[in-house]
């Protein structure tokens, strides 16, 4: 599950504001990447600390794990996603993002000396990130990312980032694409049960959002619209991406059809390197069968259209006769 900012509102609803969505990642049998069906999205309201997109983030995640009870929610998120807004997530939420540069990183808190006092929330501070990954320990790690199998570098350090997660343990994940570089990125993750390999596999599939919200915004028209009104504005964004989520279900549950590759590879044969259904596909299909089942009658004793048309013109021209 992926939050992220959904794009700027255009100007001439003259408002600017951001929205910010939610996706659910989801692996399809007939596609090799992973696929965001967007179930949320909330409007950013300027100047407010209360409807910033980390506090809208927060919420929509806890509002997901209130409607999925017992469900673990693997929240993934950019480095924007990151604060102290975060410290505090009930258990059944796991955050992952990328860890900024400048990240102030605590050891654990030592072990209680039996002293009076308030004992230690945090231990000793922690040298740059940098310096982190020229002193750690890498092991190589096979993962699977953005349509790739390979094999990178990857060292895991146990830490705390106090003043986004407070005193919960976090793993940091550092990853070294080539031999004897310097490290690619820094993942964290309060899941302290997920391995490297999937951590790093998790953080890979946000890319998934980025192609829909670009979808979003090319096939369902999210970010077009001509709204005057701030009420129209909020829920001009939501009901598009309801509809893109409708369209992606109904899809993969029962609108799939293998040959559906094979005839838009006919009626579009410039798409030489096309193997696998796009959103655009999806929505293309399910737009033919609504129009097909509007025009198809529901019983064979029901007049069509155009029988109900000659019965109108039927009773038109008899009209001056009966008068």
């Amino acid at each position: 599950m992926v939050p992220r900012r959904l794009g700027p509102g255009t100007r001439e609803n003259g408002f600017g504001n951001n929205w910010v969505a939610l996706g659910i990642i989801v692996r399809l049998p007939f596609t090799s990447r992973p696929v965001a069906v967007p179930v949320m999205a909330k409007l950013v309201i300027k100047g407010t600390n209360s409807k910033s997109r980390l506090w809208l983030a927060r919420r929509m995640a806890e509002r997901l794990a209130a409607a999925l009870p017992g469900r673990e929610v693997r929240v993934v998120a950019d480095s924007a996603y990151a604060g102290g807004e975060l410290k505090g997530l009930p258990g059944g939420i796991s955050w992952t993002t990328r860890l900024r540069k400048d990240a102030a990183l605590h050891a654990l808190p030592p072990a209680r000396t039996g002293r009076p006092g308030r004992p230690r929330v945090k231990g000793d501070r922690l040298p740059s990130l940098a310096k982190i990954a020229t002193a750690a320990e890498f092991s190589q790690v096979t993962v699977t990312r953005y349509g790739r199998t390979e094999t990178v570098a990857a060292a895991v350090i146990t830490c705390l980032w106090y003043s986004v997660f407070g005193f919960r343990p976090v793993t940091v994940v550092i990853v070294r694409d080539k031999p004897g570089s310097a490290f690619g990125i820094a993942l964290v993750t309060t899941d302290r049960e997920a391995t490297a390999e999937q951590v790093i596999e998790r953080y890979a599939s946000r890319w998934a959002i980025e192609v829909a919200i670009e979808d979003s915004k090319q096939v369902f028209g999210t970010g077009q619209a001509r709204n005057r009104t701030a009420r129209a504005v909020e829920r001009t964004v939501p009901f598009q991406v309801a509809c893109q989520a409708a369209a992606v279900t109904w899809y993969a549950t029962a609108g799939h059809d293998p040959a559906d590759l094979h005839e838009r590879r006919e009626n579009a044969p410039w798409y030489t390197s096309k193997t696998e259904p796009a959103t655009a596909d999806m929505t293309a299909k399910l737009r033919r069968v609504i129009i097909a089942a509007r025009f198809k009658p529901s019983r064979p004793d029901q007049p069509t259209l155009a029988e109900l048309h000659a019965i109108r013109l039927a009773w038109e021209d008899a009209a001056p006769l009966a008068a």
